[in-house]
C-alpha cells in the first residue's frame, strides 16, 4: 500500500465518489473570460421593500403610477418621500382617519346599548306594560343613525377627495 486511503471505497490518490475534492488539483480554472467592464456594486445591498395592497388599492396607485409615468414601486418611493417631507399634512391625514375610526367605534357601542334598551322595550310592549322610557330609548336610536351618518359622510367625503 502506497499510503492511507483517503476515502472509503476510494483507490489511493484518486478522487473519491462522493464528489469531494480531488487530490493533486487545487481549483478549475475558469473556462470562459468575462466579457466587457464589471459592473461597479455598491459595498452594501439596499433594503428592499414589500407592501401588501388590495386589489382596489393597487388599481388606484398603478393608475396614479401610470398617470405620471413611473413604476409603482417607484411611485410608492416618491408618494413615501414626499408625505415624509410634509409631516404636518401627513399628520393631519393620519388624525382625520383616527377620528373617524374613533367615532366608528363609538357608534358601534351606542348602537349595541340602543339595541339592547329597544329591545327591552319590545319586551315590555309585547307583556302589555308601560314604558316611560320609549322616548330616551328613540332618542338614543335617532342619535345613533345620525353618528352612523356623520361617518359615512366623513368617510365618504375623504374617498371623494383622494379620487379627485
Amino acid at each position: 500500500m502506497a499510503g492511507p486511503v483517503r476515502r472509503q471505497g476510494a483507490p489511493d490518490e484518486e478522487a473519491a465518489a462522493e464528489g469531494g475534492s480531488q487530490p493533486g488539483r487545487a481549483g478549475r480554472a475558469r473556462r470562459t473570460t468575462i466579457k466587457g467592464k464589471a459592473r461597479p456594486r455598491a459595498k452594501k445591498q439596499r433594503p428592499a421593500q414589500s407592501v401588501r395592497l388590495s386589489d382596489h388599492e393597487h388599481a388606484i396607485i398603478q393608475a396614479g403610477a401610470d398617470a405620471v409615468g413611473m413604476s409603482v414601486a417607484g411611485f410608492l418611493a416618491h408618494s413615501a418621500l414626499a408625505a415624509t417631507r410634509d409631516q404636518s399634512r401627513t399628520a393631519a391625514t393620519i388624525a382625520t382617519e383616527r377620528d373617524v375610526l374613533t367615532e366608528l367605534f363609538a357608534m358601534r357601542r351606542q348602537r349595541g346599548w340602543a339595541g339592547s334598551n329597544l329591545n327591552q322595550v319590545a319586551k315590555a310592549l309585547n307583556s302589555g306594560a308601560d314604558v316611560p322610557y320609549l322616548k330616551e330609548v328613540l332618542a338614543d336610536i335617532h342619535r345613533t343613525a345620525h353618528a352612523a351618518k356623520k361617518a359615512v359622510d366623513r368617510v365618504a367625503n375623504r374617498q371623494e377627495g383622494e379620487a379627485a
